[in-house]
């Protein structure tokens, strides 16, 4: 009984992604999987080994990334649900079969959805289930990482060293740099220092909206012969909605939604400057992810109407 493992890393800092893994283990366990265990557990140096062991030889890994702009408009209980969605995404791309899903903690993030019934929420269970153990540890070594990098380009708040939690340090950083992009502005005391809003409601329905209009474009692709590797692949600088493979072209999809025929179709969207920053977010994928650097990409977008039928798919290239 193949079991999908899922553990989020990043609910409580004041900066940084929220990141979930999820992770499908070989049935004939290796030696290394029985040392597995809660990430917090580990040593860094166990982390990164114990992390590379996974990547290279489980059935299949994901990650689900909510970076802090979205996660400041939409609340830390959606952030949650959309990077378990996004991770598991990221796996049924990999077509990898499992019969179980394990989320760590008590709240099922994929309720009201078709693998909603197949979930069992349990406390602790990054440390009792080998696969949320995994999981746990690949989403906080790519935080690990991540932060690390940040620490790199916004230098003087220490973020390669506590990742983002409130420690003295940090906050002592805060009162004397201010805050940076990466810092949480719904989190106190980063909430009362800059008078942040919540736009949860208006995002989140656009949210809800632009989900399913994916979700629609990536069934229609699956029809036409496409395999999913990725939905939502983001990073802070660009985002890509569909990435899609068939033959040895690589697909990226920008969907684009209407309500009505007077916003225009989907090529009217595409503006030049639109077109620059969809060929960057592909450099961008391509670097990260070496295992399509045969293939040729290509740009694509989907026009998709108010009642979320995909009036038309065409390439840009």
């Amino acid at each position: 009984m193949a079991i999908l493992g899922i553990d989020e890393v990043g609910r409580g800092p004041l900066a940084g992604p929220l990141v979930v893994g999820a992770v499908i283990l070989p049935e004939n366990k290796p030696e290394w999987v029985f040392e597995l265990k809660d990430s917090k557990k580990l040593s860094v140096k166990k982390r990164e080994l114990l992390n590379e062991l996974i990547l290279k030889e489980a059935v299949a890994t994901g990650l689900g990334w909510v970076f802090p702009e979205e996660l400041d408009n939409v609340g830390i209980a959606e952030a949650l649900r959309l990077a378990t969605r996004r991770a598991v995404k990221s796996v049924q791309g990999l077509h990898a079969s499992f019969s179980q899903i394990v989320i760590d903690g008590k709240v099922n993030f994929l309720a009201e959805t078709a693998l909603g019934r197949y979930v069992s929420t349990m406390p602790k269970a990054d440390n009792l289930v080998k696969e949320v153990s995994a999981a746990s540890i690949i989403a906080k070594v790519a935080r690990d990482h991540y932060m690390y990098d940040v620490g790199l380009k916004f230098p003087g708040y220490g973020f390669e060293k506590h990742v983002g939690y409130g420690t003295a340090a940090h906050l002592r950083a805060i009162r004397e740099l201010g805050i940076c992009k990466e810092h949480r502005k719904s989190f106190e005391p980063i909430k009362s220092m800059v008078g942040f809003e919540s736009k949860k409601n208006v995002v989140k329905n656009t949210t809800v909206i632009g989900g399913r209009a994916e979700e629609k474009v990536a069934e229609y692709l699956v029809e036409k012969g496409h395999k999913i590797v990725e939905q939502n692949f983001k990073t802070k600088f660009c985002e890509i909605d569909i990435v899609s493979v068939l033959d040895d072209m690589i697909y990226f999809t920008e969907v684009k939604y209407r309500k009505n025929d007077s916003h225009g179709g989907g090529l009217y969207a595409v503006d030049k400057k639109k077109l620059q920053k969809m060929k960057f977010a592909v450099e961008v994928f391509l670097k990260m992810k070496k295992e399509y650097a045969g293939f040729s990409p290509i740009l694509a977008v989907a026009d998709v109407d108010g009642e979320y039928l995909v009036r038309e798919w065409f390439t840009l290239d």
